[in-house]
């Protein structure tokens, strides 16, 4: 009996760990397809909230907190197929290092207020008006530092306004891909 527990506790965790790296990897592709910008589009957002929508908070800050580390370690896979300190700590770091915010946040209030379809909405909004909130300070911020001297009006209209509503079309695209995929993960907490 111990050893068959034993074997599905492991069997989970390869399960487990296995999701985690096909969604690191689904960011890595997604931010791959980027047309450029002064902030460039990409699905990489569309990619974070199914991460965290598929996986759960848990397992989905993990996902986003490796990804980050790859990118960390100068692993390409940021937009560009970039990587490496210099690029996190750039301009758009913030961003990045936003999703890993995205990610607790999200994490925090299911677990909190739970996970059915309603929170897990809000949840993921609530996220991503933090990202965006984090990411275009931490521009204005890295931006004016460099000695250009820009408001903040400058770095919403850069950073927020022209992705607004694109971000809206991913969101309910990852929304409702999540809605109909998560079930068959079998990824029960």
């Amino acid at each position: 009996m111990a050893q068959q527990q034993t074997t599905t506790a492991t069997s989970k965790r390869t399960l487990e760990m296995a999701f985690i790296a096909i969604f690191v990897v689904l960011i890595a592709i997604c931010s791959w397809i980027s047309i450029p910008t002064t902030v460039p589009f990409t699905l990489q957002t569309f990619a974070v909230s199914m991460t965290v929508l598929m996986l759960g908070g848990r397992r989905g800050t993990i996902a986003l907190a490796v990804y980050i580390l790859l990118a960390a370690i100068g692993v390409p896979v940021l937009s560009g197929f970039t990587g490496g300190l210099g690029v996190l700590l750039g301009p758009t770091g913030g961003y990045i290092f936003g999703w890993l915010v995205l990610g607790i946040e999200y994490w925090v209030i299911t677990k909190f207020a739970g996970d059915k379809l309603p929170i897990r909405l809000i949840a993921i909004l609530l996220g991503m008006v933090t990202l965006y909130v984090f990411g275009t300070i931490w521009f204005f911020k890295v931006y004016t530092a460099g000695g250009d001297a820009i408001t903040m009006h400058d770095a919403v209209m850069w950073c927020v306004v022209p992705f607004l509503i694109p971000e809206v079309f991913k969101q309910i695209l990852a929304f409702t891909l999540s809605a109909r995929l998560r079930p068959h993960m079998h990824l029960d907490d």
